[in-house]
């Protein structure tokens, strides 16, 4: 028997919530099979196993918080796969410490909070678990009104409202209300946005983009890119674009210190994308842009987007970056003061493409497609006219892609 020890995740993550079991008690499991995905606050993360064997017990349901360093399931290994304990001297007191530390986590621990062979499925917090065993209600029987079904006490407490009061043909009607906690991806980006808006000072910049000559220019390249396996979006362009006008002005690459004495200018362009992903905003970025072609930059932002939305990104692609793109248009949006990615001294938020009158050089009215593009600096570093010949630059390469495609990486 064998206890798997959650291990150190890295990044300072001392604890993660049990998202989903991917093996059931009494399952053979081989080593390195997916065991279980826990989310921290960073991503969601898949534990593979270390051994093979079979699952003998999992020591936390699915909604219940793990700690690092402690055990997460008991499996019984194979012997050919078995650790040899005394291997080497400081093995067998490893051991006998893991022992000690469950045999302390079975005792302080109620049954009902550990996941048991055939134990209901109900998600719910240890308090919520132990009111329902004082009231006698069967957690398996009740709809859950938190988050995946979480059984909240509220949900208790309507229960057993109902089943102590007369039936009447009248029906009950009251003003409820649940309480969430806030965990994970969702967590994180709330402390980091607090952080942001509190100790960046924030400036803002709009424009409008023309975008006729650049829908020509995918148009034009959409069908040897799908040739490739590869789907080609706007937003490439607008990367592609970024990277090329960060050259010529490296401060909107840059990051000012706590105490604002000193400003690190990164050579390399670190660009974000912020994603609405299945685990919460997360912005994953695409490394070294400026040594990136056009059809690379595509592969990656494709790949990135993807991972994200099945909560697969790694610490490695959430970390690192340099300046943050917000595509709020593919949502409707149409214009936003973006919150600053702290560190970060620049983001700027993409609106929906609308077609608009715009008057031409001759005062003729006309139809063109318009994006309106809003930027937010940190005016501890940047100013405003600085920010202005930045975008001025970077539309330009927008409305005449050619000048950006023509451009060396």
């Amino acid at each position: 028997m064998q206890d798997f020890i959650l291990p150190d995740i890295g990044e300072g993550i001392v604890e993660c919530e049990v998202v989903k079991w991917l093996v059931a008690e009494g399952e053979n499991i081989v080593e390195d099979q997916p065991v279980v995905e826990v989310m921290t606050d960073k991503a969601l993360v898949e534990i593979p196993a270390k051994y093979s064997g079979v699952v003998t017990k999992l020591y936390y349901t699915e909604g219940n918080i793990a700690k690092v360093h402690s055990p997460l399931f008991a499996m019984q290994t194979t012997e050919e796969d078995a650790p040899q304990l005394g291997s080497k001297p400081n093995e067998e007191k490893m051991s006998t410490e893991v022992v000690s530390s469950n045999s302390q986590l079975m005792s302080n621990q109620p049954l009902s909070d550990i996941a048991i062979k055939g134990a209901s499925k109900a998600l719910a917090s240890p308090a919520v678990r132990r009111l329902a065993r004082e009231l006698e209600v069967d957690l398996s029987q009740i709809v859950g009104s938190g988050d995946k079904g979480r059984v909240l006490k509220n949900d208790l407490n309507v229960t057993t409202s109902t089943m102590n009061q007369p039936i009447t043909d009248k029906p009950a009607v009251s003003g409820g209300k649940r309480i969430v906690p806030i965990r994970g991806v969702q967590a994180a980006m709330a402390k980091h946005m607090m952080h942001s808006v509190f100790t960046v000072p924030h400036f803002s910049v709009s424009e409008e983009i023309v975008m006729d000559k650049l829908i020509e220019t995918r148009a034009q390249l959409k069908e040897s890119f799908e040739q490739e396996g590869v789907k080609l979006s706007f937003m490439p362009f607008f990367i592609k674009a970024m990277s090329l006008a960060l050259k010529q002005f490296p401060i909107i690459n840059s990051q000012v210190n706590a105490d604002c004495s000193e400003v690190t200018y990164f050579d390399d362009h670190n660009i974000g994308l912020a994603v609405d992903s299945k685990v919460g905003l997360v912005v994953p970025n695409i490394k070294g842009v400026q040594h990136l072609s056009l059809f690379e930059i595509a592969v990656k932002s494709n790949e990135l987007v993807d991972l994200a939305r099945l909560g697969r990104l790694s610490s490695n692609d959430l970390k690192g970056g340099t300046i943050s793109i917000s595509n709020i248009g593919v949502l409707g949006g149409t214009v936003a003061t973006p919150v600053i990615n702290a560190p970060e001294s620049a983001i700027v938020a993409l609106g929906k493409m609308q077609r608009l009158p715009r008057f031409d050089e001759n005062d003729q009215v006309k139809a063109v497609n318009i994006m309106h593009v809003s930027w937010s600096g940190d005016h501890r570093v940047i100013d405003g006219a600085t920010m202005v010949r930045f975008n001025n630059l970077w539309k330009s390469y927008l409305e005449n892609p050619i000048t950006m495609l023509a451009t060396t990486r």
